[in-house]
C-alpha cells in the first residue's frame, strides 16, 4: 500500500489501543484492545477489528463515522504482524510535551509522519506545526467560534485548544466548525478531535457546492487552502463574491472572499496562500485585492521563508484578515519573514518558538498602536501608500533592506551558520551513505 491508504490502519489501530485504557471513551468489551488481539471470533482478526471500530462508534456518538472499517478482506498475516507491531509498542508520557494527551501527542506524531511519506498529497491534510502556531499567537482565540473551510485533519482546531489551555482556558471556551471536501480526510479530522477531547461541528462536504454552516459568524478563522486551486465549483452569481467575482483558473480569491463572508461584526483571519495571491494582476484577481484593501480588511500580511511545506516548492505566505483592527484602522502591518526558521534537513525548514514569538509579537505590538518599525522585518504602511504601489501586498516591497549583517551578534551568527551547516554535511552523509550502498550493489 501507499502511504495514503496504509496511514488509515496505522492510525485506526493506534486509535484503538489507546483509547482502551485512555478512560476518555465509553468502550465496549469487544472493542477492548487486548480482548480483540487474544481472541478474534474464528480467527478472523480482520473481522474483529471492523467490529470492534463499529462498537466503539457505536458507544460513542462523537466518533460516529469517524473510524475506519477496513481491516476486513485484508492479507490476514500482514495484518495481524502489524497489530503486534502496534501492540508492542510503548510510549513514556513524560516526553510528551502534555502527559496527560498521550493520545493526541501520538495521533499528531503520525499525521506529521505520514504527510512527509505521501509528498504533495500530504499537503491535503496537513499544515506544518509552526506555521499553524503562528496564526494561532497572532489571532489568539481565546474564546468564541473557530472555523476552518477546508479543515484537513483538524490541526488548525487541536492548536487553537492548545492556545486556549495554555492562557488558562478552558475547553469549552471555544467552539469548533469545520468543513472537508475529502470525506477520508474529513475521518482524520473527526478522530484527531476526538482523541484530543475536541467537540466540533464538522461536515464532509465542498464549501464552494454547499456551505455546510450558513448561518455562522465566527470569532476566528483558521484555514491553509488548497494553493492555486483550478478545478472548483464557481457560480458567478454567489453572493460571497463582494469584492469581485474570482476567477475559474484559481481559487485562491475565492477561499478568501467565503472566510470574509464567514467573520462575524469584530472577526478575524489568518489563511495560508501562495505568493502569487500579494501580487498577482490577471483575470480581476487584482481589482479584488485592491477592493479588499480599500474596505481597510487587510491587518497583516506575513512572507514565510522558503521549505515550510515540504509537500509544495510554492512559495507561501499568511493573509490576516480583520473586521476590527483596533488602533490600527487605515493601515497595514508588513512582515517579511523569508529570512526566519531553521533547516532540520537538506529539504525543510522550520519556525523555531523564538521565530514565531518574533512575528506575532511585533503583530501584538502594531495592533496596540506601538512602534514596531524594523528596517528588513516589519513596517506598518497606510493605505495611501499602497495604492501608490498598485494594492502590491509582498512585504519585500514595503520593509526596505535590513540593517547590516555585521549588526548581528558574532556569537548568534556563529551559531545559527553552523546549525544550518551541520544540517548540510549529516544530509550529505546520508546521501553519500546511499550512492556507495548503490555502487557496491547496483541491482539492490
Amino acid at each position: 500500500m501507499d502511504a495514503s491508504q496504509y496511514k488509515e490502519f496505522v492510525l485506526g489501530l493506534v486509535f484503538l489501543k489507546f483509547t482502551s485504557g485512555s478512560g476518555a471513551f465509553d468502550v465496549p468489551e469487544r472493542a477492548r484492545w487486548d480482548a480483540v488481539r487474544a481472541d478474534p471470533p474464528g480467527g478472523d482478526l480482520g473481522g474483529a477489528l471492523d467490529a470492534a471500530m463499529e462498537a466503539l462508534m457505536a458507544a460513542n456518538p462523537s466518533l460516529a463515522g469517524a473510524l475506519p472499517k477496513i481491516f476486513g478482506g485484508v492479507d490476514r498475516r500482514r495484518l495481524a504482524e502489524l497489530v503486534d507491531l502496534i501492540d508492542a509498542a510503548r510510549f513514556d508520557p513524560a516526553r510528551f510535551d502534555r502527559p496527560g494527551d498521550v493520545l493526541g501527542e501520538i495521533y499528531e506524531y503520525f499525521l506529521e509522519r505520514f504527510a512527509r511519506a505521501e509528498g504533495k498529497r500530504g499537503g491535503e491534510f496537513y499544515t506544518p506545526a509552526g506555521v499553524v502556531r503562528l496564526l494561532v499567537e497572532i489571532l489568539e482565540p481565546y474564546k468564541g467560534r473557530v472555523y476552518d473551510p477546508c479543515c484537513g485533519s483538524g490541526g488548525m482546531f487541536v492548536q487553537a485548544e492548545k492556545f486556549v489551555l495554555s492562557h488558562r482556558g478552558v475547553r469549552d471556551d471555544i467552539a469548533v466548525f469545520g468543513q472537508e471536501a475529502n470525506e477520508r480526510t474529513w475521518r482524520l479530522a473527526r478522530m484527531n478531535l476526538a482523541v484530543h477531547g475536541i467537540g466540533g461541528d464538522l461536515h464532509a462536504s465542498d464549501t464552494f457546492h454547499t456551505d455546510a454552516h450558513p448561518g455562522l459568524r465566527a470569532d476566528f478563522v483558521l484555514a491553509n487552502p488548497p494553493f492555486n486551486m483550478s478545478d472548483w465549483y464557481r457560480r458567478t452569481d454567489d453572493p460571497r463574491w463582494r469584492f469581485g467575482v474570482p476567477p475559474a483558473g484559481n481559487a485562491n480569491f475565492a477561499w478568501i472572499q467565503h472566510i470574509l463572508a464567514k467573520l462575524g461584526p469584530a472577526g478575524s483571519a489568518g489563511v495560508v496562500m501562495a505568493n502569487g495571491s500579494m501580487s498577482s494582476t490577471r483575470t480581476g484577481e487584482g481589482e479584488i485585492r485592491a477592493a479588499l484593501v480599500e474596505a481597510d480588511l487587510v491587518s497583516c500580511m506575513v512572507a514565510l521563508p522558503s521549505q515550510l511545506f515540504r509537500t509544495t516548492q510554492i512559495p507561501a505566505c499568511l493573509w490576516f484578515l480583520a473586521k476590527d483592527k483596533g488602533a490600527r484602522p487605515g493601515h497595514v502591518l508588513f512582515v517579511d519573514a523569508r529570512d526566519m526558521g531553521t533547516l532540520v534537513d537538506r529539504a525543510e525548514r522550520v519556525l523555531t518558538p523564538s521565530d514565531v514569538d518574533r512575528i506575532a509579537g511585533a503583530h501584538r505590538a502594531w495592533r496596540a498602536g506601538e512602534a514596531v518599525d524594523e528596517p528588513g522585518f516589519a513596517r506598518s504602511v497606510p493605505l495611501a501608500a499602497i495604492r501608490e504601489h498598485g494594492h502590491v501586498l509582498t512585504p519585500g516591497r514595503y520593509v526596505g533592506t535590513p540593517a547590516a549583517r555585521s549588526a548581528e551578534p558574532a556569537a548568534g551568527r556563529v551559531e545559527r551558520l553552523t546549525k544550518e551547516l551541520l544540517a548540510c554535511l549529516d544530509e550529505s552523509s546520508r546521501l553519500d551513505a546511499i550512492v556507495r550502498d548503490r555502487l557496491r550493489d547496483p541491482h539492490g
